[in-house]
């Protein structure tokens, strides 16, 4: 007699998450470039003809990678709050989304696409935060600091910022962007 092994049940989405959350690991500890679509298919368990059947291509599942979580955090996020979250979320390691950004900021028009289009959702939310002409510019300044932010911390791994407390750093830099956005908590 001999034993089958257990038929695996086809979840899609199950499946997508699973390409998902291994792609953001790879793409934060490697960066773009440096992730092979092999990989992440390996470490998600998946194989490599499903994540082209789900995303198009590498470059269409990092700009995924990096939209979900900023997504999730515009959907869940009441405006006022967006740029303290922002911060918080960077400086407490949710902030996987920012790293990879980040560390493929430099890449071909993945990076170029998901700035534009993540770029362009949150400098409409935030530019909500003030009633001055100049809104959007105002906005932009304000994710040019928390860029910024993620730059310094993820990418150069400078202190104290790297083991800063969020809630200080959230309570010196508040001030600051209430300059712009006066609404801004």
């Amino acid at each position: 007699m001999t034993s089958e092994p257990p038929v695996r049940k086809r979840d899609a989405t199950a499946t997508k998450a699973l390409i998902l959350d291994a792609a953001a690991v790879l793409f934060a500890e490697r960066g773009f470039d440096r992730t092979t679509v092999r990989d992440i298919a390996a470490r998600a368990g998946a194989n490599q003809a499903l994540l082209f059947r789900y995303f198009g291509s590498k470059e269409a599942l990092f700009e995924e990678v990096v939209a979900r979580g900023g997504r999730e955090q515009l959907e869940s996020t009441p405006a006022a709050a967006l740029p303290a979250a922002m911060i918080r979320r960077l400086l407490t390691g949710d902030g996987q989304s920012i790293a990879v950004f980040l560390r493929a900021a430099h890449s071909d028009r993945a990076a170029a696409e998901v700035r534009a289009r993540l770029g362009d959702d949150y400098t409409r939310v935030l530019a909500t935060l003030t009633d001055a002409p100049d809104a959007e510019l105002r906005a932009e300044l304000v994710l040019a600091w928390v860029l910024g932010l993620g730059l310094v911390r993820e990418v150069a791994g400078a202190e104290p910022l790297r083991g800063a407390d969020p809630d200080e750093v959230v309570r010196l830099l508040a001030p600051a962007v209430r300059t712009l956005l006066e609404r801004a908590e």
